[in-house]
C-alpha cells in the first residue's frame, strides 16, 4: 500500500557551499569597484573642465535603462529557476519557487547588485564623456586616410556596396546594426543571472566595464564624426533608412552642444573612433566562448562579422575603428580576468540536475570538487 502523505521531491539546486564558493572574492569586488570609481573621478574632472554637469537626457542613459535591467533581470530569474528545477515534480511551481529561494539569497542577490550597477554608474559616465568629446576637433581626414591606404586607395565602403549591392543588403545590415542595443541590454544581465557561479558574471561585467573606460578613451585620442559626416558622397546611393535620420539627429546634437553647451538638453553622442558597436560585441563573443557557450559563440561570431561589414558598409565606421575596436576588446577581456580571476575550468551557464544515485548501468563516480 501507499502512504497517506508522500513527500513532493525538493528542486536540486546547487548547493548553498558551492553558491558561495563561486562568489567573486572581497578583492575582486574591491578591484572592480575601485575600477569604477576611478573612472567617476575622471568623468568630475571632465565637467569641471567644460563646465557642463552630468546630465541623463529625458532619463535615456540611466533611470529608463535601470528600470529595462530589473525587468530582464525578473525575467531571467524566472528563465532560470524553471531551467534548473527537477522535470519530474508533480507540484512544477512550488519546485521553481523553492530553486529560485535556494539560489538567490540575499547575498547572491547583493552581489548581483553590485555588479549592475558598476555596469550602469560606468555606462551613466561613458555616454558623459562622449558627449563632450564632440568640443575637440575632429580628425576624420587622418582615418579617411589610413582607410584609403589600407585599400589600396580605395574606399572600403563603396567596394561594399559594388560587392553587395544598394538594395536588399542595406536593409539586412540596417537590422544587424540596430540590434545591438537589445543583444547589450540582454547580455549583460544574463551572464549575472544564467551562469552557476556569479564569479563569472562579475568577469563579464568587468570586461563590459573596461571596454566602455577604453572606449571613450579611444574617442579622445583621434576625435572624429565618422564616413558619413567626413564622405557623405560615398552613401549618397544607398536608399533611405533610420540610420539617415539618426545620423542626421547626432550631427544636430552635436550643433546644439556647440552652440549652447550650458543648454539642459545639450547633449552629443556622435563618435567614431574607435567602433565600440564591434569591441562591445567582440567583448560578448569572447566571454562567450569563456563560459563554454560554443554554439551561441559560434553564432554570435557571425553576428560580430556582421556588424564589422554593418559599420563599415552603412557609414558608421572607418574600418581602422573596427580594427581598434576588436583590440580594444582583446585588452578589455585580458584586463577583467585579472581583476576577476577564472578557475582554468570552463564552467557551465546550466548545470544539469544531479541524481542522489549512480548512472544507470556503471558505478557512481564522485564529482570533483569546484
Amino acid at each position: 500500500m501507499l502512504p497517506d502523505h508522500v513527500e513532493e521531491p525538493s528542486p536540486v539546486p546547487v548547493p548553498r557551499s558551492d553558491v558561495d564558493a563561486g562568489g567573486p572574492g572581497r578583492a575582486s569586488v574591491v578591484r572592480l569597484w575601485s575600477l569604477v570609481a576611478a573612472f567617476v573621478l575622471v568623468t568630475l574632472v571632465r565637467s569641471l573642465q567644460t563646465g557642463i554637469p552630468l546630465r541623463d537626457p529625458n532619463g535615456a542613459i540611466l533611470a529608463r535603462r535601470v528600470l529595462l535591467t530589473l525587468g530582464i533581470f525578473v525575467v531571467l530569474l524566472a528563465v532560470d529557476a524553471v531551467r534548473r528545477a527537477p522535470a519530474g515534480s508533480r507540484t512544477r511551481a512550488r519546485a521553481v519557487l523553492l530553486t529560485l529561494r535556494h539560489r538567490w539569497g540575499a547575498r547572491r542577490l547583493l552581489l548581483a547588485a553590485g555588479a549592475l550597477g558598476a555596469y550602469h554608474v560606468v555606462y551613466f559616465c561613458y555616454h558623459n564623456l562622449k558627449s563632450w568629446d564632440v568640443l575637440n576637433r575632429p580628425r576624420d581626414r587622418l582615418l579617411l586616410g589610413w582607410d584609403r591606404w589600407l585599400f589600396l586607395g580605395h574606399s572600403p565602403a563603396v567596394l561594399l556596396h559594388d560587392l553587395l549591392g544598394q538594395g536588399v543588403a542595406t536593409y539586412v545590415l540596417v537590422g544587424v546594426y540596430e540590434s545591438f542595443s537589445t543583444l547589450v541590454s540582454v547580455s549583460f544581465v544574463a551572464a549575472v543571472v544564467l551562469p552557476d557561479r556569479i564569479r563569472d558574471g562579475y568577469a563579464f561585467i568587468t570586461s563590459f566595464v573596461c571596454v566602455w573606460i577604453l572606449g571613450v578613451a579611444s574617442y579622445y585620442a583621434i576625435p572624429s564624426l565618422g564616413p558619413f559626416h567626413s564622405a557623405p558622397g560615398e552613401f549618397a546611393g544607398l536608399p533611405h533608412t533610420l540610420v539617415q535620420d539618426t545620423q542626421t539627429l547626432y550631427l544636430a546634437q552635436r550643433t546644439r552642444l556647440l552652440a549652447d553647451p550650458s543648454a539642459h538638453d545639450a547633449f552629443a553622442q556622435v563618435s567614431a573612433f574607435a567602433s565600440l558597436h564591434v569591441g562591445v560585441t567582440t567583448v560578448i563573443v569572447l566571454m562567450a566562448w569563456r563560459l563554454g557557450l560554443r554554439r551561441l559563440a559560434a553564432v554570435l561570431t557571425v553576428f560580430l562579422c556582421g556588424t564589422i561589414v554593418a559599420t563599415v558598409y552603412l557609414g558608421w565606421h572607418f574600418f581602422v575603428d573596427d580594427l581598434v575596436g576588436l583590440g580594444i576588446a582583446l585588452v578589455s577581456v585580458a584586463a577583467a580576468l585579472r581583476i576577476v580571476p577564472l578557475d582554468g575550468t570552463w564552467p557551465r551557464v546550466f548545470r544539469p540536475a544531479r541524481s542522489d544515485g549512480p548512472p544507470a548501468g556503471g558505478r557512481g563516480r564522485r564529482e570533483r570538487p569546484r
